[in-house]
């Protein structure tokens, strides 16, 4: 059951009152919660930029729910790469020997090689995470959904008894 809810959330995202780069905004910040741990002094930054910009708060929220999932995969990656940056770059060390001393900054818990690896591949994956989304929103407003509307099964779905009465609760609440 919570696979259909989280397919209908994504469809209701894509079909939203918001713009594309709203949506995609809120998707490419919520992969950056998903991928990183959001116990973390970036993790709380994430969730403030996201509350302070007017992005889609849901779109947040999927991105996170499925990057979480993707995230426990790719921890070996990301303990390869952040041991690299850690270890291997002799010019950071300073960098990482001064942040270690410095009051506030091991609450980023930047010495964790999971932590660095999994936020250094979620920083370069937000650029392109949000020009994909962006495209794939507009996509699917202008080509998908109309043909998705076609289907037998969407219409099926569409007319249920189950889903008109879930459309009454929802309307009750607005």
């Amino acid at each position: 059951m919570f696979y259909l809810k989280f397919i209908r959330d994504f469809v209701n995202i894509l079909r939203a009152g918001q713009t594309p780069a709203q949506v995609a905004g809120g998707f490419a910040l919520g992969t950056i919660l998903g991928l990183s741990p959001m116990l973390t002094l970036q993790g709380a930054l994430i969730w403030l930029i996201l509350l302070v910009l007017d992005v889609n708060f849901s779109a947040a929220g999927v991105a996170m729910t499925l990057f979480s999932l993707l995230a426990f995969l790719l921890d070996p990656l990301f303990h390869r790469l952040g041991y690299q940056i850690l270890v291997n770059v002799d010019a950071l060390k300073g960098v990482w020997t001064w942040l270690y001393n410095a009051p506030v900054a091991p609450l980023t818990r930047f010495n964790n090689t999971v932590v660095m690896g999994s936020f250094v591949v979620a920083l370069l994956l937000f650029v392109p995470v949000y020009a994909g989304m962006k495209h794939f929103v507009v996509a699917y407003r202008t080509h998908i959904h109309s043909r998705l509307e076609k289907w037998k099964i969407y219409q099926v779905l569409d007319r249920s008894k189950l889903l008109g009465w879930y459309r009454r609760i929802r309307d009750l609440k607005g």
